[in-house]
């Protein structure tokens, strides 16, 4: 009897332990520093922006944002906090996934691969007069994530779902830079290991399918937005990931966009559904 009595203590002080291990794991910050993931503004869109994608700021002037919808060939900007949108066509209908803008260019990322840029200055015209189109830089994939630097000039693209990613844990991304004509031109690639997403986040978030990137003007970290995963990713400069926050549904309907303003305050667009319109979030800045 005392060695039954033994043993199921035992055993009741093994599961004990493998539950404090589980919820202690998923008991990391919820939110990166100086954020809270849990408290956001939000901004509604129009009803043409529904399925509201990339977002972007020109050199992190919050007072316009530029964003892109997956179904038309169009570019719309609005003062943040209204829905008065004003559309600018650019191209084709077709799957565009992602906008970024630098030194007066607005660039236009296709989900497979192709770029569309264009003088910022047209976002003033019904329709662009002339448009530059980038093919065949990339691998054949799905791409989603697009971003530029105002400083350098070197533009970012990284793949969601590529040939080449599959059945490992890296993802691949590739840098191009931004001529004075608009043109891109390759200058190299990079990759991110993304074994640690899982625990790191406290939870298993399957194969990593990046939707968005921008640049943290305050820490110079990567942010990575996978809407696949419900997650936000934080990388250092070298895209080494540090930690994986997940994306709660309560508020993230469909994270597809992200973007900082020059204060380094955080906006995550959201896509809409049948229940919820298409939103962008803010999170405000506060020194820790």
């Amino acid at each position: 009897m005392r060695k039954i009595q033994y043993l199921l203590l035992s055993a009741s002080l093994i599961s004990f332990a493998i539950l404090s291990c589980s919820q202690t794991k998923s008991k990391g910050p919820v939110s990166p520093t100086g954020y809270d993931l849990t408290k956001p503004q939000k901004y509604g869109m129009p009803d043409i922006l529904q399925e509201i994608s990339g977002i972007a700021f020109n050199k992190g002037d919050n007072k316009i944002v530029y964003a892109e919808m997956d179904e038309d060939g169009a570019l719309f900007s609005l003062p943040l906090g209204t829905k008065d949108e004003t559309k600018t066509k650019f191209g084709k209908k077709g799957d565009y996934e992602d906008v970024t803008i630098a030194k007066g260019w607005v660039i236009m990322l296709k989900s497979n691969g192709d770029l569309y840029s264009f003088p910022l200055s047209e976002t003033k015209n019904a329709e662009v007069s002339k448009v530059t189109e980038t093919t065949g830089l990339f691998p054949k994939g799905d791409y989603e994530g697009l971003f530029a630097d105002e400083t350098t000039g070197n533009v970012y693209v990284l793949c969601k779902t590529c040939k080449q990613d599959k059945d490992t844990k890296v993802t691949s991304g590739y840098v191009l830079t931004l001529q004075s004509d608009g043109t891109l031109k390759s200058a190299g690639n990079f990759s991110i290991d993304v074994s640690q997403v899982d625990n790191l986040s406290g939870k298993k978030k399957g194969t990593f399918h990046p939707s968005a990137l921008a640049v943290n003007p305050l820490t110079k970290e990567w942010y990575i937005v996978s809407s696949v995963n419900k997650a936000l990713v934080v990388a250092d400069s070298k895209w080494k990931i540090k930690a994986v926050y997940h994306l709660s549904s309560n508020e993230f309907n469909q994270p597809e966009g992200i973007a900082f303003d020059n204060a380094g305050n955080l906006y995550i667009s959201n896509e809409g559904s049948e229940t919820t319109v298409g939103n962008i979030l803010r999170f405000d800045y506060k020194k820790p």
